[in-house]
């Protein structure tokens, strides 16, 4: 799927260039066109007014030019006078034209042809006529430099062109990489989301199947307590894990929280009331909860969902803390944000897993103690901290392990 996505969006990029490229050659040649065709037409009306002043007085001056680019070109040209059936060659560049064959068919070709301007073909050249009443004055300009000025325009954008799609095709492909990476990790996180879910998932099922089948199979007098309790036990595991999915999911499709649910929260009593209610959990596993919590840092967010972030990181360290470890918590001020810290002791997480943490059911099991939870708690913290465009890490060393988050005070 991402390499189609891939070829899509190089394929993509390549027809949009090169839509532009033949909209630019388009108007850059019809623009050049235009510009040669101006330049002969100017020829013409001079040589014309010269060959007409010139009549009868035997002077014919022949340097007709024109200027391009700063250079003066002189074009090929001559002017004719038709007397009847009658036609003398007046003047011009061109040599031995006189009752040519060349000359007849010139003429022939541009007096049959009604408009007084035009071009004849065969020869490459573009005509003036006027009419005198007596006779006609006409001027014929050779068309060789609008032909060679457009040959050559085509086969240098031809060529710079080519170029500029082999380079566009090797940027696209590069472009196409980095633009397909972030939905290629998604989808990667996808496929193994659903991978784990069903592992999480496949565990407490077997564990009811099992014990509702041995209830069934065992009389009613012989049914054993364990098994019902291991049933209603492995339940409720199946439900904190569903409504952390679920949690989850409601995040990735909303990322931002509701206008209506951000206030003004005392961070500060968050944090008291976290630590008031972990304090005898911390206890009963041995873990003593020391706080330090400064007063009145107000923030704007989500009540319940800060509340929750908090209650994550300390249900994290007394989960995974050393055994007679002290779980340390500290808010702080500093400067215009909050600092919440939430600390633990034992053995470091190795540096190169510190950044999986918050990946959804990633659980560093070969550097912590316990292996209980789902791996779900701190996706579910740092996507709260994403929501309140707040930031969340973590730092381990051999002293402790932290996990720091930080938030804007309200103005």
């Amino acid at each position: 799927m991402i390499r189609k996505l891939r070829l899509k969006f190089v394929a993509v990029c390549m027809a949009m260039v090169t839509a532009v490229l033949a909209v630019v050659f388009m108007s850059v040649y019809f623009s050049v066109q235009r510009s040669a065709e101006t330049l002969s037409r100017q020829v013409l009306q001079r040589v014309i007014q010269e060959a007409d002043q010139s009549h009868g007085e035997g002077i014919f001056r022949p340097d007709i030019s024109i200027t391009i680019g700063g250079d003066r070109v002189l074009l090929p040209y001559f002017t004719v006078e038709v007397w009847g059936n009658n036609a003398y060659v007046t003047g011009g560049t061109y040599a031995s034209l006189d009752d040519t064959e060349a000359l007849s068919y010139i003429l022939q070709d541009c007096l049959s042809q009604p408009q007084q301007e035009g071009i004849v073909e065969r020869y490459g050249l573009r005509y003036l006529r006027q009419d005198n009443g007596l006779y006609q004055n006409i001027a014929f300009v050779d068309m060789s430099m609008e032909t060679t000025m457009l040959h050559r325009l085509m086969r240098s954008y031809f060529l710079i062109v080519l170029a500029a799609l082999i380079l566009l095709l090797g940027v696209s492909i590069l472009l196409s990489r980095w633009a397909t990476a972030p939905v290629e990790k998604a989808w990667r996180q996808q496929r193994q989301f659903l991978s784990d879910a069903s592992h999480e998932l496949k565990t407490p099922l077997t564990v009811i199947l099992s014990n509702a089948e041995l209830l069934e199979a065992a009389p009613m007098d012989q049914r054993p307590a364990r098994w019902r309790d291991n049933i209603l036990s492995e339940a409720k595991q199946m439900k904190v894990l569903v409504e952390q999915m679920l949690t989850l999911a409601r995040a990735d499709n909303n990322p931002m929280p509701s206008a209506s649910a951000m206030e003004a929260v005392s961070l500060s009593d968050l944090a008291t009331d976290c630590a008031l209610a972990f304090e005898p959990v911390a206890f009963e596993a041995g873990k003593p909860l020391e706080y330090e919590i400064a007063p009145d840092l107000t923030v704007t967010g989500d009540r319940d969902k800060l509340r929750r972030l908090i209650s994550i990181l300390l249900d994290n360290a007394i989960k995974y803390g050393a055994d007679g470890g002290t779980i340390r918590l500290k808010l702080q001020k500093s400067d215009r944000h909050a600092q919440l810290v939430v600390s633990n002791p034992g053995e470091p997480i190795p540096q190169d897993k510190l950044p999986h943490l918050f990946e959804r059911f990633y659980r560093a099991d070969d550097s912590r103690g316990e292996k209980s939870g789902f791996g779900l708690g701190l996706s579910i913290a740092a996507t709260v901290a994403q929501e309140h465009k707040a930031s969340l890490r973590a730092e381990s060393d051999w002293d402790s392990t932290r996990f720091l988050f930080t938030i804007s005070l309200r103005r």
